[in-house]
């Protein structure tokens, strides 16, 4: 079972739930941006939720399939996917033969994050026990990198009742939900001394927003600064998924899928886990 990239659209990389086990030799987790999308794409075909998927950004790929069939459904961000220039509904098992295409028409609902999961995974070489891309390391994925036209995906075996999963769709209530007035959980710590009183009073009562020097590393938040009691500077520790870090210059960064594995900077708090994914749909 095959795929071919017509277009790579705007970041796409094959993606699992992570490298574990390596950041003490400095080797960054990477993985899904939002795991729990990404889960939920394997259970419907039947793959191990570790399964590799394609994690599309904001702007999905032109892929044509070059297997006789293929099952596939998108999860995450509703980006617009078209089979055959005709509309197709996420979340939702779809057949597709050889020749058809896939393609996307940009972000059409909430979020920026899609997970193009095919029955089977993707079959890209696995390193550290992990296929996804970690792209500042060149690590992992194809080549390391995001995908580029002309290149071939091949698809692992599928799961024995693979077929049987044809039309499955995640029901409304069990997908991922975000309503507007929804806050982000913060965990104090561990650095939370390092902080002023008023610091911490301005963190937990202003509004933020995601600047544009976000990635998949970190998001940068844009508001009221962040007073520090005395620096910003600690001997450098461990940055833990959702790490918020706070410079001297007082804005705080949301540490994320490709952080690095140590920083020095002061942590005011960690976003809750349960929250991490619906935060990297921003």
């Amino acid at each position: 079972m095959s795929i071919l990239v017509e277009h790579p659209g705007m970041l796409t990389t094959v993606q699992d739930l992570g490298r574990w086990g390596y950041q003490a030799m400095g080797i960054p987790v990477a993985g899904a941006m939002d795991p729990l999308s990404l889960r939920i794409g394997n259970l419907l075909l039947g793959n191990p939720e570790n399964a590799a998927a394609l994690e599309c950004t904001l702007l999905g790929p032109t892929l044509r399939v070059g297997s006789e069939k293929i099952l596939l459904v998108l999860t995450g961000a509703d980006l617009g996917m078209k089979i055959n220039g005709k509309e197709a509904p996420p979340w939702k098992v779809l057949e597709l033969f050889e020749g058809d295409r896939i393609s996307f028409s940009g972000p059409c609902g909430k979020g920026c994050r899609g997970y193009l999961c095919f029955a089977g995974g993707i079959e890209v070489p696995p390193l550290l026990g992990s296929r996804s891309t970690y792209l500042r390391g060149k690590l992992g994925g194809v080549e390391g990198r995001a995908l580029q036209k002309g290149d071939a995906l091949s698809l692992g075996e599928p799961d024995i009742l693979w077929e049987r999963c044809t039309g499955l769709a995640c029901p409304e209530e069990l997908r991922p939900q975000d309503p507007p007035e929804r806050l982000f959980r913060v965990i104090l710590g561990p650095q939370e001394e390092y902080f002023t009183d008023a610091g911490k009073k301005t963190f937990f009562s202003s509004e933020y927003l995601i600047s544009h020097a976000a990635d998949r590393m970190g998001f940068r938040l844009e508001g009221p600064k962040v007073e520090h009691r005395e620096g910003a500077d600690i001997i450098s520790d461990a940055i833990p998924p959702g790490a918020i870090q706070v410079p001297g210059h007082g804005e705080p960064i949301v540490m994320m899928a490709d952080r690095q594995t140590t920083g020095g900077y002061a942590k005011i708090g960690v976003l809750a886990g349960a929250d991490l994914g619906r935060f990297a749909q921003k």
